[in-house]
């Protein structure tokens, strides 16, 4: 097994920067890959905010990350601007603030409350204790930066229960990017497949392209080249033929909410996928770290649902291809209900049916999403 969590892509994701100019959180811009690698340095908020609803920066773990580094952003910029004025009331004001902008951003993964929700809690002990404000400022970097570490550590966690589910020799099936590019670290989807093929095991992996943001196509595809796994990029509507005819062994996917049952919110067309591995006899297995679970929904019909631009389907590298006028249905994720789900794969442990019961025991003394 691997030893430590080489990044596959020898990019990150996301980072913090200190310069003359201050503070600043440090993307990778997704929305140019694979042609360019752009580095965005965002130095309010709200930058960081429309990074994330524009998809400059995706997958649900890291999108947690950046929204910690954006609460640690907001307040190092508001004391870099006001120094000893800003008192200890003022910065917890801001702090929950920025926390609705940020939350805002995107309503379906957990991640994103989930890390807000844990940055606002060093507020609230910072204003029962009285600290001092710089204190605090202190505090959301060393939080956000805890925040990053354990997302590594998640994924190669993840990565490695995954791997053992992997036979010597297998194809996979993935479906849209749940690599290193959706987290800190090697990725959760696709974590496994990094592990097993360190390990030595010879794997081959189908890439749906993942419409109609080409997820798939786009990073999923380059991340497996720089790691020198091969792969067969397809349409997504291809998948049940490859299933037939292909030997696929298994489908690996990320998530973005998992409800207390175990229904899974993942990219649009997830659903189907799990629906045709069944047919066909596949493992479908779910591989997201805990900040992902939310034990507050019962069940994945209460998941918000994000609604994108129907310009991301009547137009394909943009170039329109529909219509002018037509009416558009652009749901950016479904949920699979966990029947069709073989096990979920966590940092903690791999929990399988009844999952009511595994996920409340794998998520024991975690802090977990709780909504306020």
């Amino acid at each position: 097994m691997v030893a430590d969590a080489q990044l596959p892509t020898g990019v990150q994701t996301v980072s913090w920067e200190e310069d003359s100019q201050g503070s600043a959180v440090c993307l990778l811009d997704q929305s140019v890959l694979p042609h360019q690698v752009l580095y965005l340095h965002l130095r309010h908020e709200a930058e960081v905010a429309l990074a994330i609803r524009s998809l400059k920066v995706r997958g649900a773990p890291v999108i947690g990350v950046t929204a910690a580094f954006g609460m640690a952003l907001a307040l190092a910029r508001l004391w870099r601007e006001q120094g000893p004025d800003l008192t200890l009331a003022m910065a917890c004001a801001h702090l929950v603030a920025a926390g609705d902008v940020l939350r805002q951003a995107r309503p379906t993964a957990v991640n994103l409350p989930w890390a807000i929700q844990r940055m606002l809690r060093c507020s609230e002990l910072a204003a029962s204790q009285n600290w001092p404000t710089v204190e605090l400022v202190d505090a959301l970097l060393r939080e956000a930066q805890a925040v990053a570490d354990e997302d590594v550590a998640a994924c190669l966690a993840m990565g490695r229960f995954g791997a053992e589910l992997i036979p010597a020799q297998a194809t996979l099936l993935t479906h849209c990017n749940a690599g290193a590019l959706a987290t800190s670290g090697l990725g959760s989807g696709l974590a496994p497949v990094y592990v097993a093929h360190q390990a030595g095991k010879r794997l081959h992996v189908f890439v749906d392209e993942t419409r109609p943001v080409l997820q798939g196509a786009r990073l999923t595809a380059w991340e497996l080249q720089q790691a020198g796994i091969p792969l067969t990029l397809i349409t997504d509507n291809m998948a049940a033929h490859f299933m037939l005819h292909g030997g696929i062994d298994a489908v690996f996917v990320g998530a973005d909410r998992i409800a207390a049952n175990g229904d899974v919110a993942n990219k649009i067309g997830t659903y189907g996928l799990a629906v045709l591995a069944h047919a066909h006899n596949i493992p479908f297995y779910v591989v997201a770290p805990r900040s992902t679970i939310d034990l507050t929904l019962p069940s994945g019909t209460q998941i918000p649902i994000e609604q994108r631009a129907p310009s991301e389907v009547t137009s394909f590298g943009g170039v329109s291809v529909a219509p002018d006028g037509v009416h558009v249905a652009n749901p950016a994720f479904d949920v699979t209900p966990s029947t069709y789900i073989t096990a979920l794969i966590t940092e903690a442990g791999i929990a399988r049916s009844p999952y009511m019961e595994s996920l409340s025991a794998l998520c024991a003394g975690y802090h977990h999403f709780e909504e306020v």
